[in-house]
């Protein structure tokens, strides 16, 4: 088996939030690529109707592409006054080939008026890890928060801008990555994912 472990994703901030919070995997010999080291395939439609569903059909894709043990995340964005949404659709709110800049003004535009406490928000995430002999795992995890009442900030991607933490007096965006990857939600699931993958190749 090959020590390599796919971060089955094109989108360059994702994998590099991803890859900073796996490298230590590094150390025990398993290296990490993304699906920009393989020939380009079709990634699979995010159709699903639960996040589990959407990350194991990326892992599920990327691994019958790449013949090596892969990882994939699906995340979403439920905000409680919009009963839950946008949810597993948040990469399609407001149409999925869209910049994030127009989801996240279609999101301020429908809490438009809304008062703070009415604002609370959480980001959800599952990881799911698929085998070349068909073993698969997932794992999941939240982090809570409210909107903002406009973006800000400059790192990160996806709704991070209005994604308010209220205990760090900022937003998500304006973390930087290595304090955002200690209090995410992508790095809760990563984290808990790391022991299973060095289980995974044997190095556990």
């Amino acid at each position: 088996m090959e020590r390599e472990l796919v971060i089955a994703t094109n989108n360059l901030k994702k994998f590099r939030e991803m890859h900073a919070l796996l490298q230590v995997l590094e150390e025990d010999g398993i290296a990490i690529k993304s699906l920009r080291d393989f020939p380009a395939y079709p990634e699979p439609e995010e159709d699903g109707d639960d996040y589990i569903t959407n990350a194991l059909t990326k892992a599920r894709a990327a691994v019958a592409q790449t013949g090596r043990v892969c990882i994939a995340d699906d995340s979403g964005l439920e905000v409680d006054h919009l009963g839950g949404k946008p949810g597993v659709h948040s990469k399609r709110f407001a149409g999925e080939d869209t910049p994030w800049e127009v989801k996240i003004s279609k999101l301020l535009e429908l809490l438009e008026g809304v008062p703070q406490e009415q604002r609370g928000a959480r980001f959800n995430s599952v990881v799911a890890i698929s085998t070349p002999w068909d073993a698969e795992y997932t794992l999941r995890d939240t982090c809570r928060g409210w909107i903002y009442w406009e973006p800000r900030g400059e790192h990160g991607f996806g709704y991070d801008p209005v994604f308010y933490l209220p205990e760090l007096g900022c937003t998500m965006a304006e973390l930087p990555m290595e304090q955002k990857n200690r209090i995410s939600h992508r790095a809760k699931t990563l984290s808990a994912a790391i022991p299973l993958l060095k289980w995974v190749f044997r190095v556990g």
